[in-house]
């Protein structure tokens, strides 16, 4: 049994929302706004390429595809390291890989140069996306961590639209234009500057046994939450801990973990198809379909205008109401809204249900976060995250194909008929996970038992 008495759970829980939660909070923010920005550079980019470069659509899913693929392998070995060196030290690797292969895309060649720095771009995307969804749930108190989960998000996620009205400005303007987006995306660097100054998270020291490090770094955050707030309540009285893992990669496949990790491979892959068919594919399609470049990155730019607002949206439900029941009702409502946007190519109806698909799924996205990181114990957070989103990244590889295949062969109308589908799959997957709303991550995760004895610090 574990009974180190630090009791990290409930001190942590008990925490007010101080200035220092704020700033990491911004910290993270900013680097999910150039995270999520890279993950709509290509989309931007790809139909300038399909005229400068004369590719077919095939060649355009391939170098989508070699991204995905590195999302697969960075979200697995990402996640593994989170698990190892730490949240922190994780996602600072990730942020420089990030912005260094960025600025690598705008000097591509040809389509083998382009296709290679896509698929570590991809990697350093999904790592940094992994930790630092686990960073802010182990961080943030049981009853808002999911709120402040989608805040982060709504402020990062602002990235999509703003990268898309600099990509209607910077591309049409010369034939390097699509090389300005990449450039673009490779500021994230800068966000360096907030996170190098957070802590390593308390429940990462004693996981690896570094208790007098968990202990220092615990009672830091205390003074400083308390400087600020007084006097702070006192912690739930601890609880025997019995991990029900070892920290290996195999244990998400055994007892509990192993139905968890079956449901979330399957919400990750079909999300994964089923929004990336629609959001790497809407400037392409429509230029396909007779509009003009100019107006499809116009139309593309104005659809993700919802992400943040609903982004949001998600951070104020996620934790008033069940999440399990908020990413349901979220997948339903994208359905609808994805059939009735391929049902018209007018231009006022494009950008309504555009805007309405970009808005439900990110109030869906914002909770599925949350909702993924909390299905797993300290020792296998990361890595149960990260291999479960990777392998929806990974599903991805051949969802470009599809899409094009489908296109092909069946139509328009019937790409968004396929997407609606999968978005209601998505929702029968989800249904069979537990609940996990205003519950600390030790009951969660089954680590709580009956034995308790009194909390060590007060403070």
């Amino acid at each position: 049994m574990n009974n180190l008495g630090l009791n990290i759970a409930n001190r942590m829980d008990r925490l007010p929302i101080s200035s220092l939660h704020k700033k990491i909070i911004f910290a993270l923010a900013v680097a999910y706004f150039f995270e999520f920005a890279d993950l709509n550079t290509f989309s931007y980019a790809s139909p300038a390429l399909v005229k400068q470069w004369h590719l077919p659509l095939n060649i355009i899913a391939a170098i989508n595809s070699s991204a995905f693929f590195g999302m697969f392998l960075g979200a697995s070995v990402g996640g593994w390291l989170g698990d190892k060196a730490g949240r922190k030290k994780s996602i600072i690797i990730s942020l420089i890989l990030l912005s260094v292969f960025s600025a690598l895309n705008a000097l591509s060649w040809d389509v083998w140069s382009l296709a290679i720095s896509r698929f570590v771009t991809g990697m350093a995307t999904s790592a940094l996306l992994v930790n630092a969804n686990t960073y802010i749930i182990e961080f943030f108190p049981k009853a808002v961590r999911g709120k402040y989960q989608g805040l982060a998000v709504a402020i990062g996620i602002t990235g999509i639209p703003i990268t898309g009205y600099v990509s209607s400005w910077v591309i049409p303007m010369a034939d390097y234009g699509w090389r300005l987006v990449f450039v673009w995306g490779a500021f994230g660097v800068f966000a360096l500057f907030g996170i190098v100054k957070m802590f390593e998270l308390p429940r990462w020291y004693e996981m690896r046994g570094q208790v007098n490090k968990a202990k220092e770094t615990l009672e830091q955050i205390e003074r400083i939450v308390a400087r600020e707030k007084g006097p702070l309540a006192k912690p739930e009285p601890e609880v025997m801990a019995a991990p029900i893992t070892t920290g290996k990669m195999s244990d998400i496949f055994k007892g509990i973990y192993l139905k968890r990790t079956v449901i979330l491979i399957s919400v990750w892959i079909l999300q994964t198809i089923a929004f990336y068919g629609f959001g790497s594919w809407v400037p392409t399609l429509l230029v396909k379909q007779g509009i003009g470049l100019s107006h499809s990155l116009l139309y593309s730019t104005l659809i993700t205008l919802g992400a943040p607002l609903g982004s949001l949206t998600g951070a104020m439900i996620s934790d008033r109401f069940e999440r399990k029941t908020n990413i349901i009702a979220s997948c339903f409502f994208i359905a609808i809204a994805v059939f009735l946007f391929g049902a018209s190519l007018n231009p006022v109806m494009i950008v309504v249900f555009g805007f309405l698909i970009n808005y439900i799924e990110r109030t869906f996205s914002s909770n599925l976060y949350t909702y993924t990181s909390e299905l797993y114990g300290t020792e296998v957070r990361s890595f149960g995250q990260g291999l479960t989103y990777g392998i929806g990244r990974a599903s991805n590889v051949i969802g470009p194909f599809i899409i094009s295949f489908v296109y092909t062969g069946y139509g328009y109308l019937n790409v968004f008929i396929l997407i609606s589908l999968v978005w209601a799959a998505t929702a029968v997957a989800i249904f069979f996970g537990p609940k996990t709303s205003k519950r600390s991550l030790e009951e969660i995760n089954g680590t709580q038992s009956s034995n308790s004895y009194s909390a060590s610090s007060n403070l």
